[in-house]
Order: C-alpha cells, then sequence, then structure tokens
C-alpha cells in the first residue's frame, strides 16, 4: 500500500505550490507546478488497491456511484486544504484528478488584472463573460469579482456551479451557492429556479447549453448582473459559441439580445514567469460600446478583434498588449512572450530578438 495518506499527499502538493495533483495506477502521484507535471519524488508507483482506497477516501466512501456513471465530481476540504475532485474509471481502475484551491478568496486587486475589471463589480445589469482554457484562472476571477460585490454592497447572490470551488463568507450580500446534481439537476434547471428567487447576482459556473444561454439573456434582460465561464479562447469565439449554439433561424435574435445585454468579455491565460516563481495572469478585456454592438448585432464577429485594438480608451485591452505589459515590466520573458502571443508578428516590432 502507498506510504501516503490522502491527508499527506495533498499536504506534500500544496508544500510544493502544486495546483493540481494526479493519482494513476501504476504511476506514482503526479503534481502540477507552474504548469509542468511531474512524479512526487521518492514516492512510489500506485497500485490498483491504493487507487480504490484513495478514490474512497477522497469521496468519503462514494466512490462506488462512478462504477454506473464512469465520473464524480466534487469540491470539499481535505486536511485544511480545499479541493475540487474528479474521479473517473479508465481501463478497469480508478484515477483521480484533484485541483487544490485557495482556502480564501483573493482580492480582485490582487490578481493582476487589467483596471476596468474592477469597474465591472459596480454594474446592476447585464452579462460579463470570463473565458480562457482549462486552468487559466477564470474560477478564481468569477469568486473575487463576486466577493468584490459582497464586500461593497447589499444584494443576493446566488451562485450555481459544478462543483462548488471558492465558499465565500456572507458580508454586506445574501449568498446562496447551488451546486449542479446536489442542489438542482442542472444549470438550465438551476438558473430558471434563481430568478424566482429574488436575486441581483447570479453565477454562471458555464454557459454550456442552448438552454442555459437562452435563460441568461433573460435574466440579463430582466435587469440581472450575470457572471458566467466560456471556453473560448477571445473575445469574438465568445459571440460566435454563444450564437451558434442556436438554430439558424434564431441566431439574429440572439445576436441581438447578445448585444444588448452583454457588458464585457475577459479572456485569461497564465503565463510562466522569468523568475521561475509561479505563473503571471495575461487578461484581454472587450469593454462592450457601441461600436461593438453594432457589429454584434450585424453578425460582423470578426471586426470585433480591430474595434478592441482601438478601444483603449474605454478600459479595453487586448491580449498582446497585456503579453507586452507583462514583458515591459520584466515579469515574464522575452521566449515567453512570443510563444504565447496571438499574433507574433506585432511583437516582433517591440521585443528583440
Amino acid at each position: 500500500m502507498s506510504e501516503y495518506t490522502v491527508d499527506a499527499l495533498i499536504a506534500a502538493a500544496a508544500e510544493r505550490g502544486a495546483s493540481d495533483l494526479h493519482l494513476v495506477c501504476s504511476l506514482p502521484p503526479q503534481l502540477r507546478v507552474d504548469g509542468t507535471l511531474s512524479a512526487l519524488e521518492g514516492a512510489a508507483p500506485l497500485t490498483h488497491e491504493d487507487c480504490e482506497a484513495y478514490a474512497d477516501a477522497l469521496s468519503c466512501g462514494c466512490a462506488e456511484a462512478i462504477r454506473g456513471c464512469g465520473e464524480l465530481d466534487l469540491a470539499r476540504t481535505v486536511g485544511g486544504v480545499r479541493v475540487r475532485i474528479n474521479l473517473f474509471r479508465q481501463q478497469g481502475h480508478v484515477s483521480a484528478a484533484v485541483r487544490l484551491l485557495s482556502d480564501r478568496i483573493p482580492r480582485l486587486d490582487r490578481l493582476g488584472l487589467p483596471p476596468a475589471v474592477t469597474g465591472l463589480t459596480g454594474l446592476r445589469r447585464g452579462i460579463v463573460l470570463v473565458t480562457g482554457e482549462t486552468g487559466s484562472g477564470k474560477s478564481t476571477t468569477l469568486a473575487a469579482l463576486l466577493d468584490d460585490i459582497n464586500h461593497r454592497r447589499g444584494g443576493h447572490i446566488v451562485t450555481l456551479e459544478d462543483p462548488i470551488e471558492y465558499l465565500y463568507t456572507p458580508d454586506k450580500a445574501v449568498i446562496n451557492q447551488r451546486e449542479v446534481g446536489r442542489d438542482t439537476a442542472s444549470y438550465a434547471d438551476g438558473l430558471r429556479a434563481a430568478l424566482r428567487e429574488d436575486p441581483d447576482v447570479v453565477l454562471i459556473g458555464e454557459m454550456r447549453d442552448l438552454d442555459t444561454i437562452e435563460t441568461a439573456l433573460a435574466a440579463a434582460e430582466t435587469g440581472h448582473l450575470v457572471f458566467a465561464t466560456l471556453h473560448t479562447g477571445s473575445a469574438a469565439d465568445s459571440v460566435d459559441r454563444i450564437t451558434s449554439v442556436f438554430p439558424q433561424g434564431r441566431q439574429q435574435q440572439i445576436r441581438m439580445q447578445l448585444s444588448m445585454t452583454l457588458q464585457a468579455v475577459l479572456s485569461q491565460q497564465l503565463l510562466p514567469r522569468a523568475d521561475g516563481a509561479g505563473r503571471a495572469l495575461a487578461c484581454e478585456v472587450l469593454m462592450v460600446n457601441s461600436a461593438v454592438r453594432n457589429l454584434i448585432r450585424e453578425g460582423k464577429t470578426p471586426q470585433i478583434a480591430n474595434t478592441l485594438a482601438t478601444s483603449a480608451r474605454d478600459g479595453s485591452l487586448t491580449m498582446d498588449n497585456a503579453i507586452l505589459k507583462l514583458y515591459q515590466s520584466r515579469t515574464i520573458s522575452a521566449a515567453t512572450a512570443r510563444a504565447w502571443a496571438r499574433d507574433p508578428e506585432y511583437l516582433k516590432k517591440t521585443i528583440p530578438g
């Protein structure tokens, strides 16, 4: 049997600054530190029995549930560390992917976000999207935005999450956190119910289907502030992703609704720091102005990128300019800036080599 208990494994991962812990049969426990996976030093490969025991401990005895459905999502506190857990079966064994979360929600002004983002917490209605690939810090940004609202003004905040990651401590706001699969059947069901619960702010963990997107648009139209995530790479991609979910005959109507309700789109990447001490946030910000609303309404989303580049006075910032700022502050290296740029030719003009 493995020499590590679950608590000891997660403590070891936290001590080394890991963002994720992977448990796979026939491999030693794997830690993701600054985006790179490597084995926990000195740990032996896990046996089938080790993985079954870890799954049972991580799920508090509910690992049997994955025999029927094949996977299980949950979030809990283990050894004093808040973690998000995905258990799944592969080739007759159970594996675990464990995301380590901060035990406290970071302050919004400590994340390195562009200045315009702090103003989003003052909005009273509309939709704010936070986009990016898995592991780009979307959940942390959303938690910081909501917690800032919680500390600044009264109101009712309802979150729909799968699973619940950060736990909020109500301050000036009343907060209800609902977990999909445990507190409500789906995002769409939970969102429809939320509109009958007198909310001021609604967080949707992911806008992943037609019903959820349709209800989110309706919520924003009727005077609610909606925060949500999408797995897209840019503001223009986000608009296309939302409209493409709907049948062709409805897309013009959806573009019209989106043009009236969308307030901002944040697109995030986490880049390795030049000093090797973790990763830095590069964040593109599209503040939706009248020009962008017209482009959305007319279906001219490819032109949004050009408008974004010329809307700095409204607080917008392109991803390449966000990366350039990180390079100029010596937070990231020139090689990293070039590797992560969307338009490498643009950065070549200002970055040597």
